[in-house]
């Protein structure tokens, strides 16, 4: 007798079978976002595109700061020996990860390990955060870079034609009145919000269009763009620094910046300080490295893309502060001569008691005054005359909106042609900063589609104009007259321990939840050789050290101290002898939310699994029980 066919059998159940696969790959591939389609034109658009997202306004306004501050050329052991055994092998573990797993932050953490899926949700909600902040300091940016077209440039001279203005400008100085009044328009303190500059509403909203312009149509759109951004700073840099080693002073800065003070390598906040720059000027932990590299071809040679980018991005700071000083020891030279011609006029104006025929032999100079009342200090204490230092001019540089909006632009009125200048130096901000955005947009609408949070119907023009324009509006915060407080809010405590901590558990989940020998496999089926013992002992043991040891000492140290602000007081003539004020106990509790809220994904994702996984353990169907009870009792 035949048998029977059943749908288990024969080829029409075949061809179902084969049919029910195919939807389930479709449908594997549709959550993936298509991102295995997705690739980028070439080598260079992807080395470009990384390129550009590490390097960014930390390396201009930041980096030269604390080379100054901490020894010159001294400070440049610490960096450098926090880039090789904390930046690169971060940098590698980041690239190899999305290159091998094919996916974005989200997805390659829950291919790792379920337990690990927050650190993309606390990664994307970081780079979120930032993303707020720094889209408002590109608005400034874009308000200078404006108004370097006007001739004169504006924050050269007071407002002649506003007599109120005009007597708060003369108890500073012109450039911080603009940058201060006419730009910010600051309030008294960070609990007086005031009102939204339309200025800054304005700039704000030309950034984030532009950066939805590049968006538009993905890793596409942005290969194309980073031509421009990413190289245009270089060659604007160049100019800068061939110019500036022609002024007057220029070695002054060089030497300065780079004379090592080996004593200041005893204090552990350089050493502190050297890892956090590192870490930040690589943008590890935002999630965007993950996102680019997972458009790589599978059999790309990430540790050779590792080691380019965080050279150049190293190289880049460098490079960027021979520029800076070269400038700031130009304004210097400057200032130091303002200085003696007003000594002596100040002199002239009240030693008109004094017996001057020590002088007849010729003109008053500055040395020779000097020279003169080093020999009387008697009169020196009745005149009270300051010296004139160089290095007390030089010692005024600053880090952040203090030198580009203050120090820099005070330097480029003292150019021939500073309208040029002017325009040069923040489009080189401006390049920067909307390439290192690319990078940090990024590393949050890839974890958004990963999370299958947006309807499938949706294009993906819309969505990404909606979380454009929701930024948007949650940015106008930072152009109200208390924003540049919020800015320094949001930079301190969301830019800082979230990426440590979220770092911290990326080379630990990958060391010791995937296991070493599987990432060594991964990387061996990727580049056809496994990595060195060098990479390994960082990876397992080195990093995650360092990672935890500059963890604790920066919240030790921010512990130790009130967290204060500074305000700006027309009546101190030179920055940054600002207004200091403790921050509010509000404040504080933002902060501290700034810093807790985003990483506690990570915890919550692994309790939710744990807890998922403990009861399917549990769960037992009280109707199989009962049957199997039923059918025992009739067997007996």
């Amino acid at each position: 007798m035949p048998r029977k066919s059943t749908a288990s059998e024969g080829p029409c159940s075949i061809e179902v079978r084969q049919g029910e696969l195919n939807i389930v790959k479709q449908m594997e591939l549709e959550e993936q976002g298509e991102q295995k389609e997705v690739k980028w034109d070439n080598k260079f658009q992807y080395l470009l595109t990384i390129i550009g997202f590490a390097v960014g306004l930390g390396n201009i306004w930041r980096f030269p700061f604390l080379c100054q501050t901490y020894g010159g050329g001294a400070f440049l052991i610490p960096y450098l020996i926090a880039l090789v055994i904390e930046g690169l092998p971060l940098l590698y573990l980041e690239l190899a990860i999305g290159q091998r797993i094919r996916k974005g932050t989200i997805g390659s953490w829950r291919e790792i390990s379920p337990l690990l899926g927050g650190i993309g949700i606390s990664s994307m909600l970081v780079s979120f955060l930032i993303a707020l902040f720094y889209t408002s300091v590109l608005a400034w940016v874009l308000w200078y870079f404006y108004n370097s077209f006007q001739i004169p440039l504006p924050w050269s001279q007071c407002p002649a034609n506003e007599t109120k203005l005009m007597a708060e400008c003369l108890k500073s100085t012109p450039v911080n009145f603009f940058w201060y009044r006419k730009t910010l328009n600051i309030t008294p303190d960070i609990e007086t919000s005031g009102s939204l500059q339309w200025w800054l509403v304005v700039c704000l909203a030309c950034n984030w269009s532009l950066i939805y312009i590049c968006f538009i149509r993905g890793i596409k759109s942005i290969g194309k763009a980073v031509y421009v951004t990413t190289t245009l700073p270089y060659v604007v840099l160049t100019i800068f620094l061939c110019h500036a080693l022609t002024l007057p002073g220029a070695v002054d800065g060089l030497l300065y910046l780079f004379t090592p003070d080996w004593q200041i390598m005893k204090n552990p906040q350089v050493w502190l300080d050297a890892a956090t720059q590192i870490f930040f000027s690589l943008s590890l932990a935002f999630g965007g490295l993950i996102a680019f590299s997972s458009y790589n071809n599978e059999h790309n040679n990430c540790e050779k893309d590792a080691l380019i980018v965080g050279i150049i991005n190293s190289a880049t700071s460098l490079y960027a502060s021979i520029a800076v000083f070269a400038v700031l020891g130009f304004k210097a030279n400057n200032d130091l001569q303002n200085c003696q011609t007003e000594y002596v006029a100040k002199f002239n104006e009240m030693s008109g008691q004094l017996d001057l025929t020590i002088f007849d032999q010729g003109p008053l100079n500055y040395s020779l005054l000097v020279e003169y009342m080093k020999t009387n200090p008697s009169i020196n204490s009745v005149l009270s005359l300051r010296e004139c230092n160089l290095n007390t001019f030089l010692d005024q540089s600053a880090s952040g909106t203090g030198l580009a909006f203050i120090m820099f632009t005070q330097a480029v009125l003292e150019m021939p042609y500073p309208q040029v200048w002017a325009v040069l130096f923040f489009l080189m901000l401006f390049s920067l900063g909307l390439s290192s955005m690319f990078g940090t947009l990024e590393g949050v609408l890839n974890p958004i589609r990963e999370l299958n949070v947006v309807p499938k119907w949706l294009p993906v023009e819309v969505w990404t104009g909606l979380v454009c324009l929701t930024a948007f509006l949650m940015s106008l915060i930072f152009t109200m007259g208390s924003g540049n407080y919020w800015v320094e809010v949001f930079n301190t405590y969301v830019g800082s321990i979230p990426l440590l901590i979220i770092a911290f558990f990326e080379v630990v989940g990958v060391a010791y939840v995937h296991r070493m020998k599987n990432f060594s496999d991964d990387i061996f089926f990727m580049t056809g050789k496994k990595p060195s013992f060098y990479w390994r002992i960082c990876w397992t043991i080195v990093s995650p050290l360092m990672l935890i040891s500059v963890l604790i000492a920066y919240v030790a140290l921010e512990a130790q101290h009130t967290p204060t602000f500074g305000t700006w007081d027309p009546a101190y003539e030179l920055f940054p002898q600002t207004q200091v004020k403790p921050y509010p106990g509000w404040v504080v509790a933002i902060s501290v939310l700034l810093c807790a809220l985003p990483v506690s994904a990570i915890p919550l994702v692994a309790l939710y699994h744990s807890f998922k996984k403990t009861s399917s353990r549990l769960n037992i169907n009280p109707y199989r029980v009962s049957m199997e009870n039923s059918v025992q009792e009739d067997q007996q």
